[in-house]
């Protein structure tokens, strides 16, 4: 009777409905005789969303994490020294994962607000002569602040310097919505989410894997790390056939299938500008807003999928949250770690439109001046439409 409830976070986004309605069938056998080349098909597309001819992707029924946890375990050594940089709570969360595995963390500290510090990386992979550091590790987009990173430019570092190590890319809220490029710029291991560009509820990790990080699956074979229900040895022996180890989320593969029909008929690249577009007019309306910043700390940093705000000086971004979601029934992601109470998120990616992003906007400003910000009624909303209006191709 009251409408529904509006979905801005980060992720989970939004199911588009034919998406949805592919998910709404009876339970079927996922030892069927014709599952496997539906799985195979999947397996296929998936390197089209990835921009990858060789290698693999795996589907794991798991989040992110796990496919985070896949990917260390699978080609790395307990106390391989790796290089990795903090600057928000899911490079954080990255960081935490590697120690508690064992491996030796060469840590960079970012002020939140900014990205991989390219130059940094650089300097220590050309520092490491005897080339004792294995892996590099990206996060390619920082959801916690809204910061994304120049993964392209990363390993130009590491060509330049001729450094051998693997390069490893946490693209969780970034693949299948900005730019990604697994082929073109030398990712070894890449690693994604369904509840977030895929546009599916959460439960598949999804981890893209090279030629170069099969060879070192192998490598490690029989002195790598401790793994089983994550192992890459198992997953290539029953995707070979067109199948899965495990009972897999059937459900959530049909809903990848139809997705993955939409993203590719629509063309990565459509995919990629869409993106950048929305979110140019949610960087507009925060302009508008006095008081009001991005947490990025300059347009370098800029992610097209989700931006963290500062509410004005003297206003608990936990109140403008409660506020959208209690009274305009519009949910907005929440600051995390140091930024709880200090920030807020507008989430856009996946299935948005400009009118969509111009309704997550009218509620954060009407939460923004309940909590007691000094903004004007309307300016971020009439900056983001006049954003919209001067770049929305038609039909787009």
């Amino acid at each position: 009777m009251n409408g529904y409830q509006h979905l801005y976070i980060p992720g989970p986004t939004n199911v588009p409905e034919p998406v949805r309605q592919a998910m709404n069938i009876p339970m079927e056998d996922m030892r069927a005789p014709d599952f496997g080349d539906f799985v195979t098909g999947i397996l296929t597309d998936l390197k089209k969303a990835y921009r990858m001819e060789s290698g693999r992707v795996f589907v794991f029924p798991s989040s992110g994490t796990g496919a985070w946890e896949s990917a260390i375990q699978n080609t790395l050594n307990a106390g391989d020294k790796v290089l990795m940089s903090r600057f928000g709570q899911f490079s954080l969360l990255w960081v935490d994962m590697a120690e508690r595995l064992g491996l030796d963390v060469e840590l960079c500290e970012v002020e939140w607000g900014k990205g991989v510090p390219v130059e940094d990386y650089k300097a220590k992979l050309a520092a490491d002569d005897k080339h004792e550091i294995k892996a590099v590790f990206c996060t390619q987009n920082e959801t916690a602040t809204g910061v994304t990173s120049d993964i392209a430019a990363v390993r130009a570092a590491m060509d330049e310097v001729g450094h051998p190590a693997m390069l490893f890319v946490d693209g969780v809220s970034s693949i299948a919505s900005i730019e990604f490029e697994m082929d073109k710029w030398g990712v070894d291991l890449a690693v994604s989410g369904s509840q977030k560009g895929f546009m599916l509820p959460a439960g598949l990790g999804l981890l893209g894997v090279s030629e170069k990080a099969l060879e070192a699956n192998k490598a490690v074979s029989n002195a790598g790390m401790s793994r089983c229900y994550f192992s890459f040895e198992d997953m290539i022996k029953l995707n070979d056939t067109g199948y899965f180890p495990y009972t897999p989320a059937t459900q959530l593969l049909r809903g990848l299938r139809c997705s993955l029909d939409l993203m590719l008929e629509a063309g990565m690249e459509s995919i990629w500008a869409r993106h950048k577009r929305l979110a140019e007019g949610v960087r507009a309306a925060v302009d508008a807003w006095d008081g009001c910043e991005l947490v990025a700390r300059g347009p370098e940093w800029h992610s097209d999928t989700v931006s963290a705000i500062y509410a004005p000086e003297g206003v608990d971004a936990r109140d403008v949250i409660s506020g959208a979601y209690y009274k305009y029934q519009t949910s907005l992601g929440t600051g995390l770690n140091k930024l709880m109470g200090k920030a807020f998120r507008i989430g856009h990616l996946g299935s948005l439109n400009p009118v969509m992003l111009c309704g997550a906007i009218s509620a954060a400003e009407m939460a923004l001046i309940d909590a007691g910000a000094k903004i004007t009624p309307g300016s971020g909303v009439a900056a983001a439409q006049e954003h919209y209006r001067a770049t929305t191709p038609s039909g787009a």
